[in-house]
């Protein structure tokens, strides 16, 4: 256990300095995008995000807010958002996603305070990919978090799990997707490769190269951290 901290440890100074490098060198495309970003949200978004956030750490301000986004939860307007790039085939992130990630809805989303938004960074291989598109097409019906649910709920506490179509299409049923055929359809397809594309360029061009990692107000933390870990990244954020 303390050979695995230390490897850890060692992991997120690397990825940290990764980080801070990239937005060194990337700090003009950076300010370009984030103009991009403000002038794509709506107006009362982006008022409310410059008037509630008390500052952002080294990597700035990743959020999207657009109203509606099925992979998004929490307030649009919530001070604090958090940005988490997973990959459904990853033992870790389904360790976030089981132990984790509900305290966070229940003590920060549920009370306007944390905003979650989710980017696929699909790493180990096709079935990888195949999941962050079912997940998109489970988005498409409105069942997006509950396909996330039922998917990292099944998850091993060790190794990469297999998805293949069956499986996937399990997954949505538990989640309560209303229209099985679309969803295999729109799983088959290629509607969603770009969005999750985007998502994996963004992740690149951060740096960052493991899963999970998370953005909370331009302050990154990598891995399935402790809850107080979250914890205090997320009040330092606020301001508190």
């Amino acid at each position: 256990m303390a050979a695995r901290g230390k490897v850890l440890g060692v992991g997120r100074d690397v990825w940290l300095l990764g980080v801070l490098g990239a937005v060194a060198l990337l700090l003009v495309g950076y300010l370009v995008m984030d103009r991009v970003r403000s002038e794509d949200r709506p107006p009362e978004a982006a008022a409310a995000a410059e008037g509630s956030a008390p500052g952002f750490g080294p990597v700035g301000d990743l959020s999207r807010r657009i109203d509606g986004d099925p992979l998004a939860r929490g307030a649009v307007d919530a001070p604090v958002t958090m940005v988490v790039f997973s990959d459904y085939r990853c033992p870790f992130c389904a360790k976030f996603s089981r132990d984790t990630e509900p305290q966070l809805v229940e003590r920060y989303v549920d009370s306007g305070q944390l905003r979650i938004e989710w980017r696929d960074l699909p790493l180990f291989g096709d079935q990888s990919r195949a999941a962050a598109v079912a997940g998109r097409a489970a988005a498409a019906q409105g069942k997006f978090w509950e396909f996330n649910s039922a998917l990292y709920a099944a998850a091993p506490d060790r190794g990469h799990p297999e998805f293949d179509a069956a499986a996937l299409r399990g997954f949505a049923e538990q989640a309560g997707v209303p229209d099985l055929e679309r969803f295999d359809r729109d799983a088959a397809g290629a509607d969603f490769d770009r969005a999750v594309g985007s998502d994996l360029l963004e992740a690149k061009m951060l740096g960052v190269s493991s899963t999970p990692a998370f953005v909370i107000n331009g302050y990154p933390v990598l891995g399935a951290q402790p809850l107080d870990v979250f914890v205090d990244t997320i009040e330092t954020a606020a301001g508190r």
